[in-house]
């Protein structure tokens, strides 16, 4: 009897897990989708609750950030004439530890000038941890690797 009930309660506690992982993929994939809308929108301040207060950013040309205040800033319009940019990050896939609260997300990013419609001006790759904060997920980490670019300033980049 003892290894049945043991054996019965490994069972479900693997196929709790099992059933956790898409869930939490999904999760993921959603808050991401309503951060790329906060910051089309212009939303600089609810995009920037879906980060981790300790959030670290590597930016696409190396340039490193350091706290959520930091990476919000980043987003901030440039000073005029320079145009908007409005960022997205597509995400191409999620996985979720069955074991620890954290996930790892990868995809690519579009810089879009002026407006989402607007051309892609710059983009690349990008990668993610994700920490589950209670019943929330929230990024802790982020990459972004800067692999294209057209119109003007590409040429005059320096790359630190």
């Amino acid at each position: 009897m003892y290894w049945a009930t043991t054996l019965f309660l490994v069972a479900a506690a693997v196929a709790a897990v099992a059933a956790a992982a898409p869930a939490d993929r999904d999760a993921i994939r959603v808050a991401r989708t309503a951060q790329n809308a906060a910051i089309a929108a212009g939303d600089l301040d609810r995009a920037a609750t879906f980060w981790t207060e300790d959030v670290t950013v590597r930016r696409a040309l190396g340039q490193s950030l350091s706290g959520r205040e930091a990476a919000r800033r980043a987003l901030e319009p440039p000073t005029p004439p320079a145009p908007r940019l409005i960022y997205q990050r597509l995400t191409k896939d999620v996985e979720a530890s069955p074991k620890w609260p954290l996930a790892f997300e990868t995809g690519i990013w579009e810089g879009h000038q002026t407006t989402i419609a607007g051309p892609v001006v710059i983009g690349g790759r990008y990668s993610a941890q994700w920490v589950k904060r209670g019943d929330r997920w929230l990024i802790r980490s982020e990459v972004f690797v800067a692999l294209t670019c057209a119109g003007v300033g590409c040429e005059s980049v320096a790359v630190p």
